[in-house]
């Protein structure tokens, strides 16, 4: 109980300390919230948004989960991603991942760590996606922190990806989307790719991403236009994917 009552205390302090900077700090606040920033992070305890960023309560709009992955079956995620697109109109999505990360880490090992395991399992893509660079790399180290980057840009593709960026971005309305690092030892944060703010923008990042380097399958035939969410988003998405089964069929060699 006594490391619970620290936070209580902590908190009495932190109230304290604000109010008599600002005394209409937090009557101002519970009015509304108006964030530019969806933060989209890791859990680990040691990248806290606000701290890391230098910004205030109100600032930013946060999601962290294991790693920092950006799924599209995570109702959670896009629930948030929803709200702060289309209620709180952000201008910035980012997601931000740290060198040091407990589930990368997971993710390159072949130890088996439980539920969380199933929960890994796009980063375990990126790294199959990504062996000949990865293993191009003989220093472990540098290789973790390589995979940590990759992952970064892999989940930004994704969050490209959603109904819900495409269809803002089909509005004409342009959150620009960012991937960021944290290092653990500098307490920096460490630009991986900025300002996507389109599908052109975002199809880099499949082909050779703004690093240079591809993190994932490049894409089969895709559109140059965004894809519209909506009524029509199911029967695009099947001819895409039939495109590409048949011209991944023409280049098959034929069967002896």
């Amino acid at each position: 109980m006594q490391e619970f009552r620290r936070l209580i205390e902590g908190n009495r302090e932190w109230a304290a300390k604000v109010k008599a900077s600002d005394p209409d700090f937090f009557n101002e606040s519970a009015q509304r919230q108006e964030p530019l920033f969806l933060y989209i992070g890791c859990s680990d305890s040691r990248v806290p948004a606000n701290s890391v960023t230098g910004t205030k309560p109100g600032e930013l709009f946060v999601h962290r989960n294991i790693a920092n992955l950006v799924m599209p079956s995570d109702i959670n995620a896009m629930s948030v991603l929803q709200y702060a697109v289309e209620v709180l109109d952000v201008k910035h999505v980012i997601v931000t991942g740290h060198y040091g990360c407990g589930g990368v880490k997971a993710a390159m090992s072949d130890q088996q760590h439980g539920l969380v395991d199933h929960w890994l399992g796009p980063i375990r893509n990126v790294l199959r996606w990504n062996k000949v660079e990865l293993d191009a790399i003989a220093d472990p180290q540098a290789r973790f922190d390589r995979l940590v980057e990759l992952n970064v840009l892999e989940q930004l593709y994704h969050l490209s990806e959603t109904p819900i960026i495409q269809q803002a971005w089909a509005r004409g309305r342009r959150p620009l989307l960012h991937g960021l690092v944290y290092d653990l030892k500098d307490g920096l944060l460490r630009e991986i790719a900025t300002g996507i703010d389109s599908q052109d923008a975002a199809d880099h990042l499949a082909d050779r991403r703004l690093s240079g380097v591809a993190a994932g399958p490049p894409p089969l035939g895709r559109v140059a236009s965004p894809i519209l969410a909506g009524e029509g988003l199911a029967d695009e998405i099947a001819i895409r994917v039939l495109a590409r089964m048949a011209e991944a069929s023409e280049k098959r060699p034929p069967s002896r």
